[in-house]
């Protein structure tokens, strides 16, 4: 297997609209239409050719949203500024931003939808 093997992630939400806001507020970015006449999908931005994984967010009948079981975590620049937003947001605070060591810095939040996502940060350099 590959290093970083996940190439892709889907949220799934009950009200497609109220997650789409939350999510294009706390990361200050436009999420974009993907055409599926049986599926409501909206991808985050994404670079084929990089490293690393998009997603987007999912309403899809028979699906339900909400719980823990895979965490999807999110790059920022300082943890602490997307924490900022999540509350404005409309989502919740689940656990503070904490020191992963070498690893950098992460928190967890809650989405509109009940989902659990994290926030991730790499070591400052110094």
């Amino acid at each position: 297997m590959k290093p970083n093997p996940i190439v892709w992630c889907e949220i799934y939400v009950q009200d497609i609209d109220r997650a789409k806001q939350f999510y294009e507020s706390v990361f200050e970015v436009k999420l974009e239409k993907i055409e599926n006449p049986e599926i409501d999908m909206w991808a985050f931005p994404m670079a084929m050719e990089a490293v690393g994984a998009s997603g987007a967010l999912v309403k899809m009948d028979g699906v339900t949203p909400g719980g823990s079981s895979t965490i999807p975590y999110f790059h920022c620049d300082e943890v602490a500024v997307e924490l900022e937003r999540v509350v404005t947001a409309g989502g919740k605070i689940h656990t503070p931003k904490e020191s992963i060591g070498q690893y950098g810095s992460i928190a967890l939040v809650v989405d509109t939808e009940g989902n659990t996502i994290g926030l991730h940060m790499p070591p400052k350099e110094n």
